[in-house]
C-alpha cells in the first residue's frame, strides 16, 4: 500500500500543482528518505522544472527539464503531497521541498513516511535502467491485452495470487486489488496459475482492469495512511467485496468469507463463489 490506483491518483492530483513548477531547494531532514547521496540528490533537483507527473507501476515519477527523473517509491506509508497553506511539516516528514509555481508563487511539497521504507531518487533514464527493480518491472495491467496476460501466466509455477503480486510479472498490483479481482473472476487465490484455462484468464484480465479503473475513479482506497497529492482520502474502500472482510458474509452468496494467508499476505476469498 499504496498500489497502482493510489499512485495514479497521487500523480493526477499533484500534476496541477507541480507541472510547470520549479524545485528551488530541498531541506533533507532524514537521509533515510534517499536512495543516493544527499548532495547529489539536491544538486540534481535545484532549479529544475517539472515537465510531467506520471507513474510506472507503484512508482511516482516526475520528468524534469534537465532530462532527469524524480522517482518516489512510496512503499508502505510514504506520502508526497502539497500541504494546506500555513501547515507546518508533520512528524515523520523527511523531505521538505520549496517549489516555485509557473505564476511565480512559492509553495512547499512534503515527503512524509512513518515506517521509513519509502525513498526518493533523481536519476537519468540510463541510471534508472540499471536499477534492478525498475528494469525488472512487468507490463502495466491497464495497457496489456488478455493474450499478453495469458502468455505471462501460462508457464508460471505458483499460486495465482503470488504470481499476480510479483511486480516482474505485472507492475502495480498489490494485496487489495488482487483479492478483489480474483473474487470477481471467481478464481481462488491458491489455484495454480498454470492451471487456468483461456476463458478464465480472459475473465481475470477483464476483472483486473475493471477493479483498477473503478478504484482510480474512487481516488484509491484509504485504509490507514493513504491520501492523495492534496491530502484527501480515497473512497474505494467502501466498495470492497472481500478485502478486509474475513468472516463477514459474501456479498454474492452470503457464506462467511475465508481469511487465510497466501504468499505471506493476508487473503480473503469465498470458498463457494471462487473455484479451483
Amino acid at each position: 500500500m499504496p498500489e497502482l490506483p493510489e499512485v495514479e491518483t497521487i500523480a493526477r492530483t499533484l500534476a496541477g500543482d507541480l507541472e510547470g513548477a520549479t524545485f528551488e531547494d530541498v531541506d533533507i531532514r532524514h537521509e533515510c528518505a534517499l536512495e543516493q547521496p544527499a548532495e547529489e540528490f539536491a544538486e540534481r533537483l535545484r532549479g529544475r522544472k517539472v515537465l510531467k507527473v506520471g507513474r510506472r507501476g507503484k512508482l511516482l515519477m516526475l520528468l524534469l527539464d534537465s532530462g532527469y527523473l524524480f522517482v518516489c517509491h512510496l512503499r508502505m506509508t510514504g506520502r508526497l503531497y502539497v500541504p494546506q497553506p500555513g501547515d507546518a511539516p508533520e512528524q515523520h516528514t523527511h523531505l521538505v521541498f520549496r517549489m516555485r509555481g509557473a505564476g511565480g508563487e512559492t509553495f512547499p511539497l512534503h515527503f512524509r513516511d512513518v515506517r521509513k521504507f519509502g525513498a526518493c531518487r533523481v536519476q537519468t533514464p540510463a541510471e534508472l535502467a540499471r536499477w534492478p527493480f525498475y528494469a525488472g518491472l512487468g507490463p502495466e495491467p491497464l495497457e496489456m491485452s488478455a493474450e499478453d496476460l495469458a502468455g505471462r501466466l501460462r508457464d508460471k509455477r505458483g499460486r495465482i495470487k503470488a504470481v499476480l503480486l510479483d511486480q516482474g510479472v505485472i507492475a502495480g498490483l498489490g494485496n487489495i486489488y488482487v483479492d478483489e479481482a480474483l473474487f470477481r473472476a471467481d478464481i481462488r487465490p491458491d489455484v495454480q496459475a498454470s492451471a487456468l484455462g483461456k476463458k478464465r484468464l480472459a475473465r481475470l484480465h477483464e476483472t483486473i482492469q475493471e477493479v483498477l479503473r473503478e478504484a482510480i475513479a474512487g481516488c484509491g482506497s484509504s485504509i490507514r495512511d493513504y491520501v492523495d497529492g492534496r491530502g484527501n482520502a480515497g473512497s474505494f474502500q467502501n466498495c470492497f467485496r472481500v478485502y478486509g472482510r474475513g468472516g463477514q458474509p459474501c456479498l454474492t452468496c452470503g457464506a462467511p468469507l475465508v481469511k487465510t494467508t497466501v504468499a505471506g499476505r493476508t487473503t480473503v476469498y469465498c470458498r463457494h463463489c471462487q473455484k479451483k
